[in-house]
């Protein structure tokens, strides 16, 4: 189980910090991903971290303002967002994906979370 959380509203420029937190013992067998999907658009990917946090990749436009990072002794993978834009505003979901390979397709993670709303005002 999956538990995302820290979206809300933020102006153009600012900053959020989500979380998401995972049940069960294993959570470093597990390569985490953060999707967004903003309205009216398909859901897309963001950013992901093997299980050991060694190997990140994001999509061209956040990088450099997104990071993502993991403390697998909490269960719990971050999205440090910083210059935040109106064009980040969507849902934000975290997933995971049983293995040590990263991905960026949706359809390569296994488990999702709920989603927390994100909203970056100009």
């Amino acid at each position: 189980q999956l538990q995302a959380s820290g979206g809300g509203l933020v102006q153009a420029g600012g900053s959020l910090r989500l979380s998401c937190a995972a049940s069960g013992r294993t959570f470093a067998n597990y390569v985490m991903g953060w999707f967004r999907q903003a309205p009216g658009k398909e859901r897309e990917f963001v950013a992901t971290i093997s299980g050991s946090g060694g190997t990140t990749y994001y999509r061209d436009s956040v990088k450099g303002r997104f990071t993502i990072s993991r403390d697998n002794a909490k269960n719990t993978v971050y999205l440090q967002m910083i210059s935040l834009k109106p064009e980040d505003t969507a849902v934000y979901y975290c997933a995971a994906r049983r293995g040590r390979v990263t991905a960026t397709e949706e359809r390569q993670f296994d488990y999702w979370g709920q989603g927390t709303q994100v909203t970056v005002s100009s």
